[in-house]
């Protein structure tokens, strides 16, 4: 059995009027899921005001065996009938078992997975270049700042660097290294 931890991202959107209805339904199929084996949690992301009702569910689950079990599940099979009338299309699913979350491959690219050991080699790359410059400049900056506070601070500008700048940047840039043309487990 793959003993790595796998994430669903699912967008749907749903028929306007059919929001009350539809977050109902899914605090039903969380609430259902949670009670299965190696159901690690979930998170929904609902539309802002003003924005097309387009809900993102994150389901997560300690292995993909376990995922395979609630796709193939009667629960499932229950929920997805009942959602139908509440959706205007079908849903789009995303499964992540690892460091992809933070890559996105090019456009037109179809790879199941990419590289886990070439994701790992940028992901050190970049924290490691991140926490020698950024750790380095905000402890001198911040100097008079308590230790705690510094850190904070240091790993937010660290986190939001990763996730706006660097990241996008360098998953463009590298994508022919990370998403090899040859299938990568």
């Amino acid at each position: 059995m793959d003993e790595q931890a796998v994430t669903v991202v699912v967008t749907r959107r749903v028929r306007r009027g059919c929001e009350p209805r539809y977050q109902q339904w899914l605090e039903r199929l969380i609430n259902d899921a949670s009670l299965l084996p190696g159901f690690v949690g979930a998170h929904v992301q609902p539309p802002g005001p003003g924005e097309a009702p387009v809900y993102t569910s994150v389901f997560r689950f300690d292995n993909v065996e376990h995922l395979r079990g609630f796709e193939s599940s009667e629960l499932r099979r229950r929920a997805l009938a009942e959602v139908t009338e509440l959706v205007e299309e079908d849903a789009v699913w995303r499964r992540f078992t690892g460091l992809e979350l933070w890559f996105t491959p090019p456009a037109g690219t179809v790879v199941p997975q990419p590289s886990r050991f070439r994701m790992a080699l940028v992901m050190i790359a970049v924290v490691y270049g991140l926490v020698l410059s950024i750790g380095a400049l905000v402890s001198w900056a911040l100097a008079a700042v308590p230790g705690p506070v510094r850190l904070l601070i240091t790993i937010s500008l660290e986190v939001f660097l990763m996730t706006y700048v660097l990241m996008p940047r360098l998953t463009r840039w590298l994508a022919r290294w990370i998403y090899p043309e040859k299938e990568t487990t």
